[in-house]
């Protein structure tokens, strides 16, 4: 018996680490790096916000957008959907609960969605992509929508419709009719609403990664929340969460299809879970 085997034929230690750079699935971990997904980030929603705000209220037919909320109405009542101008006015005296719904509006879709992105990079790698993809798909799809149906939101329609504009009867953070807003956003672009459609994708995210029982019930009443504070501050209809319930199934295939074509092209790796890819346990 000789005295020792080469090297190269020694059996593979179970207790090893797997490769760094093997993803939960087989493949390669896709090569991430902080600055450029920033960038990427910086530039789709530059791009976004030109192409959204540069065709903004002033230049789209307020006629259109008045005869396109019509239809909305028309729609949700043959649906008994249309319940939004009772449910705004049933909250109207409670001052602070309406401020809280105006900053709610302003900033929960910005703050949580980028937080979902944050955790996705530094701790799930491997599912960055897909989910970063559905993302920019499904804003991209939301342009459409904006461009084809310009809808004036329910705090624009005349007064005798019953809605109440909060963000200028109560205040909050910003204001449409000051200020940078007031000079370059469309307020006509309400449908599909990308507020839902940010909120469902956060949720779906987030729910893959926690563990927690009560931190998936937060995420999970998260899309609720929207719902409400859409509608309770007038800036949406019910339909318009529908839209962007649509854009964000549209989006997720094309998300998932890009990175599926992506992984295609990394080599394959040793199959194993790579010890930066796992749940949440202690910081849910």
């Amino acid at each position: 018996m000789s005295a020792a085997q080469p090297e190269a034929d020694a059996a593979p230690d179970p207790e090893a680490d797997p490769d760094p750079a093997a993803d939960p699935e087989g493949g390669r971990r896709p090569s991430l790096r902080w600055w450029r997904e920033v960038l990427y980030i910086l530039a789709f929603y530059g791009v976004y916000s030109v192409v959204r705000n540069t065709q903004g209220s002033a230049s789209v037919s307020e006629s259109r957008a008045f005869s396109n909320a019509l239809e909305i109405i028309r729609a949700e009542k043959a649906l008994g959907l249309y319940h939004e101008p009772g449910l705004q006015q049933t909250f109207l005296d409670w001052r602070w609960f309406i401020e809280f719904w105006n900053v709610f509006y302003g900033t929960f879709h910005f703050v949580v969605t980028v937080v979902a992105l944050v955790l996705l990079f530094r701790r799930f790698p491997a599912r960055y992509p897909q989910w970063r993809n559905t993302l920019a798909a499904t804003t991209a799809l939301a342009l459409v929508g904006f461009a084809t149906y310009p809808l004036m939101p329910p705090r624009l329609l005349p007064s005798s419709y019953g809605y109440v504009d909060t963000l200028r009867a109560y205040g909050s953070l910003w204001s449409f009719d000051s200020g940078p807003v007031a000079r370059v956003s469309n307020q006509y672009a309400a449908m599909p609403s990308l507020h839902f459609a940010w909120s469902m994708w956060s949720t779906l995210v987030l729910c893959t990664v926690l563990t927690r029982a009560w931190s998936k019930a937060v995420v999970v009443l998260y899309p609720v929340a929207t719902v409400f504070a859409i509608v309770v501050t007038a800036n949406h209809f019910v339909l318009d969460a529908a839209g962007g319930a649509l854009v964000l199934g549209v989006g997720a295939v094309v998300g998932f299809g890009m990175a599926a074509l992506s992984s295609r092209g990394r080599s394959p790796g040793r199959a194993g879970r790579h010890p930066g890819d796992g749940a949440v346990t202690n910081r849910a």
